[in-house]
């Protein structure tokens, strides 16, 4: 196994020993990189031992702050710090040109699938898509046929699962259309990281992050009700013990919006408002952070003690903006991401920016065939789970696992897609007492109201676990700063 390519500064350094193999390495890539030659120099003027003090100091000074995430188990929650990697990975401005249109691009592509497949259906007559993979979704809402959203926006925060293949190609491996999360470690962790390691960084050309709140706030007013000029904003969270609240809490001070539940919302003749002190006062836009079933048990799951009773009424009517919208989980089906491309050229007229996976559908004779057949070569997931549940990585299964795959496969083949398993690209990440090439994805998170924004960077998740695919927080992975050079 040939070594990876090097600085040429790097002999005796800290990245001296560091050897990426058979992957690309988004800090060396093939041949070097030379956007990233500044941040391996410098990284070379470091020890190991000063890395490592700065790195406990940094997960330390995240305790502190509380920025936790909560693992659910069968008989108890635990809250844990979401693991830091201290070196940063650096996107060039072409790739990030590429990652911002390819987003742009899908955004639009979904909002106007979202509101074909909820108004004429006219893709699901064309033949575009299976009818049966949209109305038969239980992430379709009937309640919403007919609806239209103001400026025709479902998908108001939008997202994106990025990876890197081995030959460097960007490949979009998920859109989350529903309540997509993580923002907040994006924002956080480049507070942290100019604190920790400003020197790593100073003078160097990286895009701001810490405009998302005001966008984010300006987005949601874009998407007020008609007539309302000046709109009051609020997040809805499921409360205190939600896996997210650190998030709820952090983007609703960014935003300088309230945060509530639903026992502090309350509907009157078609009208939503917030319980104050001084009275109730009307609310205007929410974004929820809470499932459609647990929204309003008027219409919904009657059980829900989340939701507002009456608030559908309400959204119905048009004086409340909901974001994003009931019924995006069609969009973000796992089953219907395989169609994306084709949706894009549908109503688009373009081929896509970012290339999917090559997936196969199980519900589907032919995809459900050469699944079976490949079954210790593939990466299978169920359609309507997150945070890595349920996926079962072909090639590092055991046999068992593979024969109890095969059971549900056939006697479910409509909740399974398969992909290929992609080499995904490594970045150098610290491990004990040296740096090791971890498997990293990217979560570009898009905001759209008039218009689609895509917030620079995003999201880094590592890997932690050596030769894991799995980057899921729930799962054991972390995070790293991204970086997008000018």
């Amino acid at each position: 196994m040939s070594k990876t390519p090097r600085s040429t500064t790097q002999c005796d350094s800290l990245l001296a020993g560091y050897d990426a193999g058979e992957y690309f390495c988004e800090m060396f890539g093939r041949r070097g990189l030379s956007h990233t030659r500044a941040v391996r120099d410098r990284l070379n003027g470091l020890d190991i031992a000063t890395l490592r003090r700065r790195a406990r100091e940094a997960e330390n000074e995240l305790f502190n702050l509380g920025i936790t995430f909560t693992v659910y188990t069968e008989d108890k929650a635990i809250d844990r710090v979401l693991p830091f990697d201290v070196i940063p990975r650096i996107l060039s401005t072409k790739d990030w040109q590429t990652i911002e249109t390819g987003v742009k691009q899908r955004v639009a592509a979904l909002n106007l699938f979202l509101y074909d497949i909820y108004h004429k259906q006219q893709v699901l007559k064309d033949g575009i898509i299976p009818e049966e993979l949209v109305t038969g979704n239980p992430d379709f809402r009937p309640e919403m046929r007919g609806f239209d959203p103001p400026q025709g926006t479902y998908v108001h925060v939008c997202g994106t699962d990025i990876v890197r293949d081995d030959k460097g190609n960007l490949r979009v491996l998920e859109d989350n259309a529903r309540i997509p999360s993580g923002v907040s470690y994006v924002i956080e962790n480049r507070h942290l990281m100019m604190r920790a390691f400003s020197d790593l960084a100073q003078g160097m050309p990286i895009a701001n992050v810490d405009e998302y709140g005001s966008r984010l706030a300006k987005a949601l007013s874009d998407v007020a009700p008609a007539g309302v000029s000046d709109p009051t904003v609020a997040l809805l969270s499921p409360g205190v013990f939600n896996s997210a609240y650190f998030e709820h809490v952090f983007l609703a001070r960014e935003m300088g919006a309230p945060l509530v539940e639903g026992r502090d919302l309350v509907v009157e003749n078609d009208k939503v408002y917030m319980r104050t002190t001084d009275g109730l006062e009307p609310v205007h836009v929410i974004y929820r952070r809470i499932d459609d079933d647990f929204l309003d048990p008027e219409t919904f799951n009657p059980d829900s003690l989340l939701g507002v009773p009456g608030l559908f009424r309400a959204y119905r009517k048009g004086n409340v903006t909901l974001a994003n919208a009931i019924g995006t989980g069609v969009a973000d089906d796992k089953a219907v991401y395989a169609y994306m491309p084709r949706i894009i050229k549908y109503y688009l007229d373009e081929d896509p920016i970012l290339a999917n996976v090559d997936t196969n559908i199980c519900r589907e004779p032919d995809g459900l065939a050469k699944t079976l057949d490949h079954l210790d070569e593939l990466v299978t997931k169920p359609v309507g789970e997150a945070g890595g549940y349920g996926v079962v990585v072909g090639p590092r299964a055991s046999k068992r696992e593979l024969n109890t795959l095969r059971r549900k496969l056939k006697n479910d083949p409509a909740n399974f897609i398969s992909q290929p398993m992609i080499k995904l690209s490594v970045s150098p990440t610290l491990i004990g007492r040296a740096l090791e090439p971890r498997h990293v994805d990217l979560r570009p998170f898009a905001l759209t109201g008039k218009s689609t924004w895509v917030l620079p960077g995003g999201l880094t998740r590592v890997a932690l676990k050596r030769g894991s695919l799995v980057v899921n927080s729930s799962q054991g992975g972390g995070s790293k700063d991204t970086w997008v050079l000018g």
